[in-house]
């Protein structure tokens, strides 16, 4: 799998952030999840934002024993048609430049050995000499970069978790439960996770501080 290659030849690409990628999901053909913005390479396998952002679909899908693929647009920026117009300039104003050399002004150093050795094009071939079939499978690899998603981390590491309490059962007023009197919810609790970026800490903050101040009222009053 890809996955395994990247991180079997001596981690090649962890520690590496990825800014502003596209990333889909899909499982058998079907897109699961889509989303954009920045992730990273560890010594385990993919994070960052996005890739928190999408976890929950891809983890639910692997519970169903679901077999689940990523797909990374390196350079969502550019289109097919735009993308072959610029590796055509590149590659016709630096002839003599190793290809390997030539990419880093499209990719992270690192990352440029993992995506010659998918298309299958030698690093230290000549511009000049790459064919248009090689270009093509550069060029698919760059807009689809796949990894076969392996597992998940344990729920001791996660960030957000999801489940809880269900939100139709909790007075969204006051935090206090339908169905017990005096009871009060707030937090991960409840069944409430959003996206990566400070919105869960934001949801905590205010049903804790909505449910806190709605106690100290009930018992003052």
């Amino acid at each position: 799998m890809l996955l395994d290659w990247i991180f079997e030849r001596d981690h090649a690409a962890a520690g590496l952030r990825l800014e502003d990628v596209n990333v889909r999901a899909w499982v058998k053909g079907e897109r699961l999840v889509e989303g954009a913005g920045d992730l990273l390479f560890t010594h385990f396998g993919l994070s960052g934002p996005l890739v928190l952002s999408l976890s929950r679909r891809i983890v639910d899908a692997l519970r169903q024993g679901r077999t689940v693929d990523l797909s990374i647009d390196l350079l969502p920026g550019l289109d097919e048609v735009a993308l072959e117009a610029r590796l055509l300039a590149e590659l016709d104003a630096h002839g003599r430049q190793r290809l390997g050399t030539l990419l880093q002004g499209l990719l992270p150093k690192r990352l440029v050995a993992v995506v010659l050795e998918l298309a299958g094009v030698p690093p230290e071939r000549p511009a000049h000499q790459v064919t248009a079939e090689e270009r093509r499978r550069l060029r698919e690899r760059l807009k689809d970069l796949r990894l076969a998603v392996r597992g998940h981390r344990s729920l001791a590491e996660a960030m957000v978790t999801a489940g809880g309490v269900d939100t139709a059962e909790v007075d969204p007023r006051t935090m206090a439960s339908r169905l017990v009197r005096g009871l009060y919810f707030a937090g991960e609790v409840l069944d409430v996770d959003g996206d990566s970026g400070g919105y869960n800490l934001q949801a905590a903050f205010s049903t804790g501080w909505l449910a806190g101040r709605l106690m100290l009222d009930k018992r003052a009053g």
